[in-house]
């Protein structure tokens, strides 16, 4: 399997589905948007952009499975698309200029490539096992900042699971008083993919899905950082949670977590 060019192919299907993104976000009305669950939301964008990318990608490698946001019973094979095909839908219909295409590529619990298109900035985020990051051709690694003090940062809220935010939030006070700020996006993708480019130092959030975080988790450890849940294990891709950061914060920050550990 000639992975570079799997991977480049899908950073075309990603920006295909991004210029539809962009078309559509004119035409979107408070009447096309859906409530899935408490502050989950969907519009037909969504879904039409799902179907385009899986129709691109089937084509891509035929027999290939998927787990996709809005049709996310896996469907077994050897290989499967992990996608959002529209991270950061609140954003989108409140025309907040962030939200992104994400496909990540799986062979049972190996990462291979991943994608992350912004489509507002245009910038196409992309790797593949054993190779650099990449931004729209350039390659990129993660900051070398030493310490948290020193770190910008970035995390995410969850929309309902709020049975462990006073945790949450006591971590989040923490980071505000002692390093250079914590942003918040709203795009796990997008969050990933500026970490592995070094824009922030390190990410992390609870109450994840897979599409969330597969194609940037392969982004930041092949752009030189390091990821791990928040025990500090390995289950980032359905475990609902990450930590993200370049290799020098690592061990500081994953520190932050062990009270958090301890009580859930």
């Amino acid at each position: 399997m000639n992975l570079e060019h799997i991977t480049k192919q899908t950073c075309k299907i990603a920006i295909e589905a991004g210029e539809f993104l962009r078309d559509e976000i004119i035409k979107l009305r408070s009447s096309d948007v859906e409530l899935k669950g408490f502050n989950n939301f969907v519009t037909y964008v969504d879904r039409a952009s799902e179907s385009l990318i899986m129709d691109r990608l089937t084509k891509l490698l035929p027999g290939s499975g998927f787990i996709a946001e809005e049709s996310p019973e896996l469907q077994s094979a050897e290989f499967t698309w992990v996608i959002d095909p529209l991270d950061g839908t609140t954003n989108y219909i409140h025309g907040v200029p962030l939200y992104c295409v994400s496909i990540g590529l799986m062979q049972g619990s190996r990462i291979l490539a991943g994608v992350v298109y912004e489509v507002n900035l245009n910038e196409c985020f992309y790797t593949w096992e054993n190779a650099p990051s990449y931004k729209n051709g350039e390659a990129i690694s993660v900051s070398n900042t030493p310490a948290v003090s020193e770190s910008l940062l970035a995390t995410g809220f969850p929309y309902y699971d709020y049975g462990r935010m006073d945790d949450y939030l006591d971590i989040f006070r923490y980071l505000m008083e002692h390093s250079r700020g914590v942003r918040r996006l709203g795009s796990a993708a997008a969050d990933l993919a500026y970490v592995a480019a070094g824009r922030y130092d390190g990410f992390y959030e609870y109450g994840l899905s897979p599409w969330d975080v597969a194609a940037g988790v392969l982004l930041v450890q092949n752009a030189g950082g390091k990821v791990c849940d928040f025990s500090g294990g390995d289950n980032v891709i359905f475990g609902k949670e990450i930590i993200a950061t370049n290799i020098p914060i690592h061990s500081e920050f994953k520190k932050l977590f062990g009270p958090w550990v301890k009580c859930h």
